[in-house]
């Protein structure tokens, strides 16, 4: 996440060659980075209500189901920072704040 996501974009893509495809998101473009036809990253704008976050790149964790893993993190004592949500065409995501602090994100991706 970047307050300038599109100047990111183009700096990985000088750096490492990566491409990059836009998607039209309800909180705005999501930048979607590709090595190939792989999919590896995303970049985006910072939310809007988070105006002071520093430009940040969030790791995932891949689990069977993002849902009961949101509440198995509550249920232990842990905040879910974003609720569990769809990203069309790549799966449901939400990430999630542990009792000292960290945060990590979690994806379960479409079956293809």
């Amino acid at each position: 996440m970047t307050p300038h996501p599109q100047a990111a974009a183009d700096f990985y893509h000088q750096l490492f060659g990566w491409t990059v495809q836009t998607m039209q998101m309800p909180g705005g473009p999501y930048h979607l980075v590709k090595v190939g036809d792989t999919s590896v990253a995303g970049i985006m704008s910072l939310p809007a209500d988070a105006p002071h976050m520093p430009p940040a790149w969030g790791c995932y964790v891949t689990v069977d189901n993002a849902d009961e893993t949101a509440g198995e993190c509550e249920a232990l004592g842990g905040k879910v920072l974003v609720k569990p949500t769809d990203i069309p065409g790549v799966g449901r995501f939400a990430v999630l704040q542990d009792p000292q602090g960290a945060v990590i994100s979690v994806i379960d991706y479409i079956d293809e």
